[in-house]
């Protein structure tokens, strides 16, 4: 009994491999093949580049967030004050704030005072919201208090404010220069309420990485702001930071009832969660999509195969007369097209690779070519177009490209291994 060869035995890959690297005159790859590589390296290429930025944008989008913002804000319901007025304020904020200290995961608890107000400065004017902040409380905000992309020194911060980068762009000044913060809400007079002017001095520049914030926001001395808002004595809200910012929702409970009655907890989740739920579905509908193209590249690999087959139809009909199995000859064809996918998927792993890597030089050329302005801050939100690898990306752009090169090749492949040898030589 004649001992049938073991898959993919060394003849069946030595076969393959002859095919590859015949020349196009010998009736091997042919230019399809060619154009089927091609495509799927770009396509993997896109897949992983668009994956890779995509989770750049929401790690920095989300850091930028919990860095430089509460991860938990406490408000209170409305109530009416020893004065009659209705107001929001906490009467109570340090014994607020020391209870929920308490919560297992709470990292930092600050409460704050928060008003909108005209700054002028060189003849400049700018509308920005004043954070009233204890100092030991504002150098703990990591994307505020951080020293390679902060100006001067935090220790100042009683004398004067720390103002955004934008702020200072907007309004011309630098450190030690003088600001005027002007408010609507003044000092009460027979005659009405006459607005506020006061100047400080520039203490510290930050730049928190978001141009929103960078261009509107001031932080203040905590005493200060409750003198220049009329808070003697209250606080507008009380600034809560975790150790799983991501898990924020399980702590809001736990931090309602340490707050006591009338308290009201917002998340950053509740703030930007409608923006964090359309880039899921932005990333899903872009997955989507770039499978569809890396589908196109592989069914190329159709086409080069069946004109490979044609062409080696007389090779065909000498092997099976020589005793090659229907199966021999479909591996033979199967290695071949897989091969090609293989190789497509290589490269476009190495060049999608490259480009997480390389982004900043790689997109920095790209502005320069275009004329600059190729990414708008003030759309963006962020300053630059960031890219995170992650293992699992690249492994689905792999298993995807892989798998669809292996299946859309079995089918010429077996077209190959039924072909009739008396046919394939009849014309020969």
């Amino acid at each position: 009994m004649t001992r049938q060869p073991p898959p993919f035995a060394p003849f069946e890959w030595m076969i393959a491999w002859r095919y590859l690297r015949a020349k196009r005159a010998e009736g091997g790859v042919s230019v399809m093949t060619w154009i089927s590589l091609i495509g799927i390296t770009l396509a993997v290429f896109a897949l992983i580049a668009t994956l890779a930025v995509r989770s750049g944008f929401r790690a920095e989008f989300v850091d930028t967030i919990v860095g430089a913002n509460a991860h938990v804000t406490v408000y209170h319901i409305q109530h009416v004050d020893e004065a009659g007025i209705p107001t929001r304020t906490l009467p109570d904020y340090a014994a607020m704030a020391e209870s929920v200290r308490g919560v297992p995961g709470v990292t930092r608890v600050a409460p704050l005072v928060k008003g909108q107000v005209m700054a002028t400065g060189n003849g400049r004017n700018a509308g920005v919201e004043v954070f009233g902040i204890a100092q030991e409380d504002l150098v703990e905000i990591p994307r505020i208090a951080d020293p390679e992309t902060g100006r001067g020194n935090l220790t100042d911060f009683d004398g004067g404010l720390a103002i955004g980068s934008g702020v200072a762009q907007m309004l011309g000044v630098g450190l030690g220069d003088k600001i005027d913060l002007i408010s609507p809400n003044g000092v009460k007079t027979p005659f009405g309420v006459s607005p506020r002017v006061k100047t400080y001095d520039v203490t510290y520049i930050f730049t928190a990485g978001r141009y929103d914030i960078d261009r509107t926001r001031i932080y203040m001395p905590f005493a200060e702001a409750q003198l220049y808002f009329n808070r003697e004595g209250v606080a507008d809200e009380l600034e809560i930071t975790v150790e799983d910012p991501e898990e924020v929702e399980r702590y809001s409970s736990p931090i309602g009832q340490a707050a006591g009655a009338g308290a009201l907890v917002w998340t950053w989740q509740d703030a930007s969660g409608g923006f964090l739920r359309a880039l899921d579905i932005e990333d899903n509908v872009m997955f989507v999509i770039l499978s569809v193209l890396v589908l196109i590249a592989t069914m190329n690999i159709v086409s080069g195969l069946i004109m490979l087959v044609k062409n080696k139809g007389r090779d065909i009909g000498i092997l099976r007369t020589m005793g090659l199995t229907e199966g021999s000859v479909m591996r033979i064809f199967f290695i071949c097209g897989s091969f090609t996918g293989l190789i497509g998927t290589a490269l476009g792993v190495l060049l999608g690779t490259l480009f997480a890597i390389y982004i900043d030089p790689i997109f920095a050329a790209v502005n320069y070519l275009s004329g600059g302005g190729v990414w708008d801050p003030s759309i963006r939100g962020i300053y630059a177009l960031p890219a995170e690898l992650h293992l699992k990306d690249v492994l689905s752009a792999v298993s995807l490209s892989l798998g669809l090169s292996f299946i859309v090749t079995i089918f010429p492949a077996r077209r190959a291994a039924r072909m009739n040898p008396v046919e394939a030589l009849r014309y020969e």
